[in-house]
């Protein structure tokens, strides 16, 4: 991270604090339902699931970073399990996972001054990890469909130097090292990117 994407920090919005970086719009918002099967959140996990897909291989090294809130109420093993048992294939996988207290990552949300981010890293390969299922339940954070990851999942890439993230079913940040890292999403998915941040996104790219 340090190397290759200095100073960023891992926390939303993920899109406007790097130069490499494509807004993708997941959800139809005239389609909105908050129904488990409805073509909203169906149309929701194939973009983020293609879009997934168009950045990693099976055979990809990723780390795989969850960010957790600790209000002051504290953080069990609960939590880490939530996060990443039911994700994960082969469970000693998760004897390489790491766990850090780090300073809140939104400290201007912080008021009293005691809110801590558990910080779990664990270092694996895409096919290490159940991702069809784990990315449907973060993009159903919002939508009161289980099963739902309600923390900030990051997805990097080693190989590829890209950082992948989910912020809810409404959309997705993909960062790159590199501009050429991207350009191919770029052209495939055009009708994908947010329209909000599409002249800035385009500039980047022209």
């Amino acid at each position: 991270m340090h190397k290759k994407f200095p100073n960023l920090e891992l926390r939303q919005p993920l899109y406007y604090s790097w130069k490499n970086a494509i807004r993708f719009k997941l959800g139809i918002q005239e389609l909105r339902d908050y129904e488990a099967d409805s073509l909203y959140l169906t149309e929701v996990y194939k973009r983020a699931i293609t879009l997934f897909d168009s950045v990693h291989q099976s055979n990809d090294e990723i780390f795989v970073v969850a960010n957790i809130s600790d209000y002051g109420y504290g953080i069990t093993s609960r939590h880490k399990l939530n996060v990443f048992l039911k994700y994960i294939k082969q469970k000693d996988v998760l004897n390489k996972l790491n766990h850090t207290i780090i300073p809140y990552v939104y400290p201007e949300d912080d008021d009293e001054g005691d809110c801590k981010t558990h910080r779990f890293i664990l270092k694996c390969k895409v096919s290490d990890i159940k991702y069809l299922s784990m990315i449907k339940a973060i993009c159903n954070q919002d939508m009161g469909v289980k099963p739902s990851i309600h923390h900030e999942i990051f997805f990097i890439n080693i190989k590829k130097e890209t950082i992948f993230l989910i912020y809810d079913d409404r959309g997705c940040d993909i960062l790159a090292s590199s501009r050429e890292s991207l350009y191919h999403i770029y052209k495939e998915y055009n009708d994908w990117i947010l329209d909000y941040d599409r002249k800035e996104i385009d500039s980047i790219f022209s």
